[in-house]
């Protein structure tokens, strides 16, 4: 139902906007008719590949969003509060300074998401250990903040004329810019992200059992969780080096899969990638239609998550409190 229901989304994505497009005529497009040169310019070099870099970028942060929740054992954890995609974005917009391809943008990203992580990992280890989760954001926050300050002074040092107004736009997310050229360089790194998890997700979902728990089920929980850490890593850095940085999905999203699925983890990952899919989907459509200038990604995310995360301190999470 989620992946019907992802689908009729897509069609949707694909159909309005300020050059909409019957259904009838995106099939016969699809299907190869070029009777209608507009409509197929509109539909294979704009629309579709924006649709589908939307659908990639929102299954990537909610997947990665629910493994970092079920590793460490908390629902309050997102790679935006662990500073993931703060950290990502320094090494992007460093590789948009720099000139960098795609690729190298978002090599330099998943660098920077990694070391972020193994920062507030090892700060959370030096100062109170892994069980203390208010530790571990607080570290996150910190972090973030000097990945912050670092794009900050990216943003100094780009020229005002041409960079500085590409990364203060992409940096509130945007997919306006995508190209099948992007979506061809970005693929490689969402599926080797995502394919361990999925083909692991029996075994990480013990790892919510606890570390002892899992050992004596036969499982090397630290070789697991950093294979966990470094996929969702590279998902996170794959979709801001593409889209720039979307708060709140990787957080809100998994929320709203286990209202789904329930709390198992082999069932939560593939429903979060096809809810976050078709939420970033419907955003992105809304983005782009619901004003005469295209409302950035991150702000509209926002929006609908700050209420969600204050939903979730009402119901009074524990972790919190631990």
């Amino acid at each position: 139902m989620l992946a019907l229901g992802l689908l009729a989304v897509l069609v949707a994505g694909a159909a309005i906007g300020p050059y909409a497009l019957p259904l009838g005529k995106i099939l016969t497009v699809l299907a190869g008719d070029r009777s209608d040169p507009q409509a197929a310019t509109v539909l294979l070099n704009i629309r579709l590949p924006r649709v589908l870099a939307a659908a990639l970028v929102g299954a990537a942060l909610a997947a990665a969003g629910a493994a970092y929740q079920t590793t460490f054992r908390n629902p309050l954890v997102s790679p935006d509060i662990l500073g993931v995609s703060a950290g990502a974005g320094f090494g992007a917009v460093l590789g948009i300074l720099m000139g960098l391809p795609v690729l190298g943008i978002q090599a330099l990203g998943f660098a920077t998401g990694l070391l972020t992580v193994a920062l507030v990992l090892g700060l959370t280890l030096a100062l109170r250990g892994t069980g203390q989760v208010l530790v571990m954001v607080l570290c996150g926050i910190a972090i973030g903040a000097l990945a912050g300050a670092g794009i900050s002074l990216v943003k100094l040092l780009a020229d005002p004329e041409q960079q500085l107004p590409a990364i203060t736009f992409w940096l509130m997310g945007s997919l306006a810019g995508v190209k099948r050229a992007d979506l061809v360089a970005t693929l490689p790194a969402l599926l080797i992200g995502i394919a361990p998890l999925l083909l692991l997700r029996w075994r990480i979902g013990l790892l919510a059992m606890g570390d002892d728990e899992a050992r004596a089920m036969g499982i090397d929980a630290t070789r697991l969780r950093l294979l966990v850490i470094a996929c969702a890593t590279l998902m996170t850095a794959a979709a801001v080096s593409m889209a720039g940085v979307i708060g709140w999905v990787g957080l809100m999203v998994p929320h709203m899969a286990r209202l789904v699925t329930g709390p198992r983890f082999d069932r939560l990952l593939p429903a979060a990638a096809l809810i976050g899919a078709g939420f970033m989907v419907l955003v992105d459509t809304a983005a782009r239609t619901i004003a005469l200038m295209e409302v950035p990604l991150g702000i509209l995310t926002a929006v609908l998550g700050a209420p969600v995360f204050v939903w979730l301190l009402a119901r009074g999470a524990r972790p919190w409190s631990e």
